[in-house]
């Protein structure tokens, strides 16, 4: 059994982020001490670590609270987690793609930005985004 220190140091976090993962629903102790302290089993590893590949993938606490659950459930099949998976990454290149935007957006008021000591009345990139319907007008 391994407390909520040796359990943290194992997966390199801190032990409030595994009682904000038990608060979360996504860990639970095996047991606890008559003092009050968690002890948790090997597997706990295992699902700290799947919670942190998880996270690294973009899955929110909420979708791998979902996947976990499905790894439980009898009727759930790997073509579950496949349509879960893709739904991320559709997610991430609709993220990616409006990063983009705005990093181009950003590209065309630095391009235009002649810098100097203008004051700052004058600076076109200020006035750019006060302007009404900025993105729609510069953004490529």
């Amino acid at each position: 059994m391994l407390t909520i220190g040796r359990l943290a140091r194992a997966g390199d976090i801190s032990p409030d982020a595994l009682r904000y993962y038990e608060r979360e629903g996504l860990l639970a102790p095996a047991s606890k001490t008559d003092s009050g302290y968690r002890l948790y089993g090997e597997d706990a590893v295992r699902r700290m670590r799947f919670i942190q590949h998880a996270q690294a993938c973009g899955f929110t606490l909420a979708e791998i609270r979902e996947l976990l659950h499905l790894r439980q459930a009898d009727s759930a099949c790997c073509d579950d987690v496949k349509s879960r998976a893709i739904e991320k990454k559709l997610q991430l290149a609709a993220k990616i793609r409006a990063i983009q935007k705005m990093s181009a957006a950003l590209d065309v008021l630095i391009a235009e930005c002649a810098g100097g000591s203008l004051p700052l009345d004058d600076c076109p990139i200020l006035a750019a985004l006060e302007a009404v319907g900025f993105e729609a007008e510069r953004t490529p």
